[in-house]
Order: C-alpha cells, then sequence, then structure tokens
C-alpha cells in the first residue's frame, strides 16, 4: 500500500497522464511538421523541375553559362541533365559528376525517381527528384536535387523545443494538478477538522456538507447519519448506566440498615460479627458504586450539578477523617488531619466528601501505613487538598492513566474495587473548574487544586 498522501498520487497520477498525451502530441507534431517540410520540398523540386524543362523545350538554353538565377542556389541546390546511358550533358550548380547511375537514369525515363542520398558538392544530404526532359523515346533525364540541412535544422529546433517545453509544462501542469487536488479535497480537510471537535455528547455537531451534490457530500450525509446513531447508542447507555444506579441505591440502603441492625443487637459470636462487618463494608462499596455511575452518567453529559459554597477546608478534613475512621480502626490505620483553621474552599460540600472518600477508601485499600489529609493555599491563589498514604505509591505503569476509568494496578486487580472511583475524583475536580494530578514522591500522592472561586475559572496545573 502506497503511503502517499491522496494529493501527491492524484498529482503524480497527472503528471504522468501530462507526460503521456505530451509525447503522443509531440511525436504527432515531429511528424506532422516533417511531412509538411518534406512535401513544401518536393513541391520545390518540381517546380525547379517544370522550369528547367520549360526553358529547355522553349529556346534549347543550356547550362554551360551562368544559369538564370530562379534556376539554381549553388550551395544547396542543382540541376543536371543525364543521358540516357548516365553522362552529365549540362549542369548547373556545385555538382559536376553524375547523381544517378544508368539504373537509375532507366527507371527516372521510366516513371521518375525520388530519392535522399548524399551527394559530392552539397551540405548533407540531398533530396533528388530525377524524370525524363520529354515523352520521346531515349529522352535525355532532368535531375533536381536540393539540400536537406534547413528541413534537418528546423526538425532539431522543434525537437529542442519540445525537449525544453515538454518539461516545464509537465511541471506546471503537476503544480496545477496539485492546486486542484487540495481544492477537491479541501471539503474532506473540513469535515477532517470538524470531526476532531465533535462530540457524542452534543445533538447539535455534525460535520459540515460540501455546496456540491457529489461523493463527498454524499460521504459527509453517510457520516452524519452514523454519527446520530452511535448518538442514540450513546445515549441509551447513558440512561442504563443512570437508571442502574438509582436502582441499586434503594436495596443497597435497605440491605446495609438490616445488617446495622443485626450489629447493634449483639447477639452472635465473634465469627458473626467478623461476618457482619464485612458485609456491612461490602454494602458501602456497592452504594459507592452506584453512586459513582450516576456521578459518571451525569459526567459524561456535561450536567455533574455543582452548588458551591464557602467551606472551611478543615472542617471538611475531618468530617471525612469521622466518616472512616471505624474502618481505619479495624485496619489499624490511624487518619490524620493537617490544615489551618481559617482556610476556606469554594466547593459543593456533598461532591467534595464524595471525592475526598473516594481518595480516603483507595488510600485504605491499596496504601499503608498512616493516612494524611492536608490543606493549604496553593502557588496560583486558590486551594490545595491533599490525601497521603506510606504506602508503595502509584505505579509507573499506571500514572498517566490513573484517572481514566477502570483503571487498577496489580494491587487494584487482587483487593477488590470498582475502578471508578479515581475517574470520579478527576470529574468533579474539573466541575470545580480544578484539577486532580498523582504526586510524585515516597507513598501515594493525590493533589486536588481548586481556583478560590469556581466562577473565576479553572486553576493553574
Amino acid at each position: 500500500m502506497s503511503r502517499l498522501s491522496i494529493r501527491a498520487r492524484l498529482t503524480g497520477a497527472f503528471a504522468l497522464a501530462m507526460i503521456v498525451v505530451l509525447a503522443g502530441a509531440g511525436l504527432f507534431v515531429y511528424l506532422r511538421f516533417s511531412a509538411d517540410l518534406d512535401e513544401a520540398v518536393d513541391e520545390s523540386l518540381a517546380g525547379r523541375a517544370d522550369a528547367v524543362a520549360a526553358l529547355v523545350s522553349s529556346s534549347g538554353q543550356t547550362f554551360a553559362g551562368p544559369a538564370p538565377e530562379a534556376l539554381e542556389d549553388p550551395e544547396e541546390s542543382f540541376v543536371q541533365v543525364l543521358s540516357a546511358d548516365a553522362r552529365v550533358l549540362d549542369a548547373t550548380g556545385r555538382v559536376a559528376d553524375p547523381v544517378l547511375g544508368p539504373r537509375e537514369v532507366d527507371e527516372a525515363t521510366r516513371e521518375g525517381l525520388l530519392v535522399e542520398r548524399s551527394v559530392p558538392g552539397i551540405e548533407g544530404t540531398a533530396r533528388v527528384l530525377a524524370r525524363p526532359l520529354s515523352d520521346a523515346p531515349g529522352s535525355a533525364v532532368l535531375v533536381v536535387g536540393q539540400s536537406l540541412d534547413d528541413r534537418s535544422e528546423a526538425l532539431s529546433g522543434l525537437v529542442a523545443s519540445l525537449a525544453i517545453g515538454g518539461p516545464v509544462a509537465v511541471a506546471l501542469a503537476s503544480i496545477v494538478g496539485y492546486l486542484l487536488a487540495a481544492a477537491g479535497l479541501a471539503p474532506v480537510e473540513a469535515m477532517r477538522r470538524r470531526a476532531r471537535e465533535v462530540s457524542l455528547a452534543r445533538d447539535d455537531e455534525w460535520l459540515p456538507l460540501p455546496a456540491a451534490h457529489d461523493e463527498v457530500r454524499r460521504l459527509a450525509e453517510t457520516l452524519n447519519e452514523m454519527l446520530e446513531r452511535l448518538r442514540r447508542s450513546f445515549a441509551r447507555e447513558r440512561r442504563f448506566v443512570a437508571d442502574a444506579s438509582h436502582e441499586l441505591r434503594t436495596p443497597v440502603a435497605v440491605l446495609k440498615t438490616e445488617l446495622e441492625g443485626a450489629l447493634r443487637t449483639g447477639d452472635y459470636g465473634p465469627a458473626v460479627r467478623e461476618a457482619l462487618v464485612a458485609a456491612v463494608e461490602e454494602c458501602d462499596h456497592l452504594g459507592a458504586l452506584a453512586e459513582d455511575l450516576l456521578v459518571v452518567a451525569r459526567a459524561a453529559e456535561g450536567e455533574l450539578p455543582i452548588s458551591a459554597q464557602a467551606l472551611g477546608a478543615r472542617a471538611l478534613l475531618e468530617g471525612v477523617s469521622l466518616r472512616f475512621s471505624d474502618r481505619a480502626r479495624e485496619r489499624g490505620r490511624p487518619i490524620r488531619v493537617d490544615a489551618p483553621q481559617d482556610l476556606p474552599v469554594h466547593a459543593d460540600p456533598a461532591r467534595m466528601r464524595q471525592a475526598l472518600g473516594n481518595l480516603v477508601d483507595n488510600a485504605l485499600r491499596h496504601g499503608e501505613g498512616e493516612i494524611v489529609l492536608s490543606a493549604g493555599p496553593a502557588a496560583h491563589g486558590g486551594v490545595e487538598l491533599e490525601v497521603a498514604d506510606q504506602g508503595s505509591g502509584f505505579g509507573p505503569e499506571i500514572v498517566g492513566s490513573a484517572f481514566e476509568r477502570f483503571t487498577r494496578g496489580d494491587a487494584g486487580r487482587t483487593r477488590g474495587g470498582s475502578g471508578l472511583g479515581m475517574a470520579i475524583v478527576r470529574a468533579i475536580a474539573e466541575a470545580h473548574h480544578g484539577c486532580a494530578e498523582v504526586v510524585a514522591g515516597p507513598g501515594g500522592r493525590v493533589r486536588l487544586s481548586f481556583p478560590r472561586d469556581p466562577a473565576q475559572g479553572s486553576a493553574d496545573h
């Protein structure tokens, strides 16, 4: 398969076609011009022969002395009168020896003769016309000849002109062909640029349709129809995810309530308590998954609702710490909050608790040691919130895709998790015009950066 672009291939094909056409046209012109020159030479020779024959028949003049100017051009032409045995009876010009042999004289006497040959005294090849002076038997033969140097020079000049003009014409035609190919592919290029911006989430974005009703327009129409089918399918998938998350939340909440009620009775042994605690944790996971699916569906639609308000960064982190204190205590993992008392952050409290909760849950599942929730002012004037643990951190194989959906490291694949938690964190940060990033260094550290006011634009990162 050729690696050349369509423009280059079209230009090459156009140039090749031009070469074939110009070569054919050049050959035709050369042959036609050569035939015209030969015809002109033959007419000149015939006219000279008629003039000489008329002069001889009317006055019996010979060419022993000076010949009339109309009948001779000493450098390029000659005239001879030959006997039947090929002897020169009379001649003019620089040719002294007989031009024809006896056989050729005999042929000329019967039916005339027209040949090309080298003649001593004439430059280059000469074209020779021979015919009898009269119809009487044994009549002398009149021979007229003319050099073909002028014809050869004219043909050489034509060949030189074609050799120079042909490549120039091909080059110019190739440039024009490239420009025409670019103009013809301009609608395709416009569709390509627009396709990079088209989103399945927006129903008002389509590929542009060329004005001409041609193959390119039909292609654009077909692609727009395909885009419409994809959007309908995408919308069905989003509705399914949203509906499934709504349906999951109620039974999971009921199941968790029943399990917590059983835990509070205390009427069980240590093994039952361990099973009930594990079941409650799984209910938390199912509830978080249902909420995450709902957030994913809304974020994909660009409709993740954010109700920002002034919050105390320390109070927010302490609330998240308290929420996970029981799980952390069960696993011997202390949670510490490190934040100033008077640092404000403008954010949606419910979404922030969800994002920070996902990070703490991730640290409890896959990290080690103490978990630190910290906050501080950012260099760009906003606020930075950070969740860190003392584990091995994010592996190099997933650092670049840590916030993609269903991205997991080796530990993630063996220790549970939906693979949506980090994607939810990023979606919530971006909904606040902020950003989320994995911080290089010891342990697992994830930093969320927010502007002072989400309405003022995104945070620098």
